[in-house]
């Protein structure tokens, strides 16, 4: 019977140590930064950060010193995560009809067709690059949405090939010749509307903790599971200590 009693602490004490063992590491997300830099004569600026959590996306947007106002109304801007090229922001060489605008189409080569759509809110497709509606407005604005992320889109960003450009000129920037010439992509506007202003390639940063996560790169666990499993080990500490003393109680009951 003593031998039956000592044993039993061990098994409690061996499945609070499964129990701690076997808890899931906590998955770290992926980011993805660039800063914008200026295309075509632009004097903006901006910066462009994406956060990846399995297939959704956390995008930030930050942008300033865009041209204000088109026909009397706020700007818009549209704004594109492009990919599947080169991963690269064109050069003066990309201006091959002469024009001193680097347009869209002349920008494929470096940063390839529009993979997803920067909204300010609703539709992320490629359908929706073009629609103004959707832009982003004025001089200074910021897109931060949450939303789901294509594979298109995130096998270029895994690439490094994923490169953000947003569009929207300055028309008394242009030459003469620019001014005067329709976009290349939607004829119905100006080249100025639709030509690239800023761009940048985003690259991988590195891994997001969760909190409280330890500087070492390793996942420390929080929330819930960990309070149990906390209390669990505790409890079986508990029994161990319980165990220990029925057996002592045994043992001392014999002898006497």
């Amino acid at each position: 019977m003593n031998k039956t009693l000592r044993f039993m602490a061990v098994p409690t004490l061996a499945l609070g140590v499964l129990a701690l063992s076997g808890s899931p590491a906590m998955a770290a997300d992926q980011s993805y930064q660039t800063t914008l830099g200026q295309l075509n004569g632009s004097s903006a600026s901006g910066t462009v950060t994406v956060d990846v959590t399995g297939n959704q996306a956390h995008v930030v947007l930050n942008v300033s010193g865009l041209p204000a106002t088109f026909m009397d109304a706020p700007y818009p801007h549209v704004q594109h995560i492009h990919g599947g090229k080169q991963g690269t922001c064109p050069d003066p060489s990309a201006d091959k009809d002469g024009d001193g605008v680097i347009n869209t189409t002349e920008g494929d080569p470096a940063y390839g067709p529009i993979l997803t759509t920067l909204s300010t809110s609703g539709d992320t497709s490629p359908a929706a690059g073009t629609d103004l509606k959707l832009a982003g407005q004025g001089a200074a604005y910021t897109v931060d949405r949450t939303f789901e992320l294509n594979a298109e889109t995130k096998a270029s960003l895994e690439a490094g090939t994923a490169v953000v450009v947003v569009h929207g000129l300055d028309p008394a920037t242009l030459s003469p010749a620019a001014q005067a010439a329709k976009s290349d992509i939607v004829p119905s506007l100006p080249l100025a509307a639709t030509s690239p202003a800023l761009c940048g390639t985003l690259t991988a940063g590195q891994m997001k903790m969760p909190a409280g996560g330890a500087a070492t790169g390793i996942p420390t666990e929080t929330g819930t599971d960990t309070g149990a499993l906390a209390i669990g080990s505790g409890l079986a500490l508990i029994a161990l200590a319980g165990g220990a003393y029925v057996v002592r109680r045994r043992s001392t009951t014999s002898a006497a």
